[in-house]
């Protein structure tokens, strides 16, 4: 899989689902990739039956609650997307009050990069999952998605989204790795929390298929094991859950 995203290569790549969310990163000094909204607002206006649109947010900027309101009031996004560890802004800084108070007010769901990154000047102490705890107590009307199950630190996120009704995670980017898929999943059937989970690709870096396939074959490599199995119809179920209904978007 190549990192071309251009809003005719997603399309094509999204032709399995039926809506996606899609936005461009602000990510700049640290991965080098430094998008804007008006390009995931070009995207939207070409394929509005398919693409869901999210406004990317860096607390750094002079000027990012005007950048967010232009992005969600004049382009018509509907959530907001924010990397604390590629941005290296806590979850907790005060700076992102306001980004809190405006997504509840205008009933946007935030979705957050939890988890670790290759990239070495992105601070690890700023994607520990626990730190959405005290933001869901405070702003229990707003839709948080914790992106990547926040790895390496599953059993965290895990318990996290138990706790709060508000708190979801999505398992995009997670197949590679199918040994730690498992014992994560697994972990999340324990829990009861199955229902908590969104289905998620993180394309360009991989695709639909490879995703819903490495999801699919996890119980395949317990052949001739007595480990518990994953429970299949709740895969599939994971795999076609109304994800923007149930984010308040549909």
């Amino acid at each position: 899989v190549g990192t071309k995203a251009d809003p005719d290569t997603v399309y094509a790549a999204m032709a399995g689902v039926d809506k996606a969310i899609v936005f461009s990163l602000r990510y700049g000094d640290s991965a080098g990739i430094d998008g804007n909204d008006e390009i995931t607002a070009e995207a939207v206006r070409k394929y509005p039956d398919k693409f869901v649109g999210f406004a990317c947010l860096d607390p750094r900027l002079p000027d990012y609650m005007g950048l967010l309101k232009q992005a969600i009031e004049g382009y018509r996004l509907k959530g907001v997307k924010f990397g604390p560890i590629y941005n290296g802004v806590s979850l907790l800084d005060e700076r992102m009050t306001p980004v809190y108070r405006y997504c509840v007010a205008n009933n946007l769901p935030l979705t957050l990069h939890m988890g670790t990154t290759f990239i070495a000047q992105a601070p690890l102490a700023f994607t520990l999952p626990r730190l959405i705890e005290p933001v869901a107590l405070k702003h229990p009307g707003l839709k948080i998605i914790l992106a990547h199950l926040g790895h390496p630190y599953e059993g965290e996120c895990l318990v996290t989204i138990r706790k709060h009704d508000n708190v979801f995670a999505d398992v995009s980017a997670l197949h590679y790795r199918p040994w730690q898929l498992y014992n994560s999943l697994m972990l999340a059937q324990e829990y009861g929390v199955w229902h908590k989970l969104l289905f998620g690709t993180d394309f360009p870096f991989t695709t639909v298929n490879a995703s819903i396939d490495g999801i699919r074959n996890l119980n395949d490599m317990l052949e001739g094991t007595n480990l518990p199995r994953l429970d299949v119809a709740q895969i599939e179920a994971m795999i076609h859950r109304d994800s923007l209904t149930l984010l308040g978007l549909q």
